[in-house]
């Protein structure tokens, strides 16, 4: 079925927000998003309104909207909950798996990202969260994977931006390989460590990406001022 002109701006605004082309806090005027996407007012004003009730603009009066910043309590309190979250998956996996389930997860586990490529990293964070699903599906709890599923989806920006600190690729293929080498050993102590290091070095690249990106912002309007 063909998409209607809401749809498509609403896709194309979506996908830019998410991959951080469009950066958080940016101001947007519905006119440079006309010309931007090259459709009429009404499919992008429709668009904003959906969007809006994701959480992922804001409306600002007399102006126009605000793509929602992200900011490093946001971080923290996601992050605090997919730690709570995923230890215990990784636990549970560890001794609820199939000896099938752990051998699909350990042939999948080897996925990676070419840096500064966008498209590659979208492929790869699609590839991530599958992999993050397949381990808490194998938990054998249901309301588990279903919940860690929908936070790696919203987090999905947040991701984005942590990709873009430095070249990561082989850290994290390397994390990976480890979590399912620990889930094929059924060491559900390991298995829960590997999982936590790995949350928590992602938190922390994610962290200074956005501490740069407030200092970089800051020296801007610092400049401005001045001149």
């Amino acid at each position: 079925m063909k998409q209607s002109l809401a749809d498509q701006a609403y896709s194309a605004l979506k996908r830019d927000i998410i991959t951080c082309i469009l950066d958080p806090g940016l101001q947007i005027a519905q006119s440079h998003l006309v010309t931007r996407y090259q459709m009429g007012i009404t499919p992008i004003r429709e668009a904003l309104k959906r969007l809006e009730q994701e959480g992922l603009v804001q409306s600002i009066p007399r102006f126009g909207y605000i793509i929602s910043p992200v900011t490093i309590e946001d971080v923290q309190d996601i992050f605090e909950m997919r730690l709570i979250l995923e230890k215990a998956s990784a636990r549970l996996a560890a001794q609820r798996a199939t000896n099938l389930q752990l051998e699909n997860i350990q042939k999948d586990a080897g996925f990676t990202y070419r840096y500064h490529d966008h498209q590659s990293y979208q492929e790869f964070l699609d590839l991530n969260a599958q992999f993050h699903t397949s381990i808490a599906f194998t938990s054998g709890n249901r309301r588990l994977s279903e919940t860690i599923g929908h936070l790696l989806d919203s987090m999905m920006r947040i991701f984005h931006l942590g990709l873009e600190l430095r070249d990561s690729a082989d850290e994290m293929q390397t994390e990976h390989l480890h979590l399912s080498e620990a889930l094929s050993a059924r060491d559900a102590d390991k298995a829960e460590k590997v999982m936590q290091d790995q949350v928590l070095r992602s938190q922390q690249r994610i962290e200074q990406m956005l501490t740069q990106r407030i200092l970089v912002r800051s020296q801007t309007i610092l400049s401005k001022q001045q001149g």
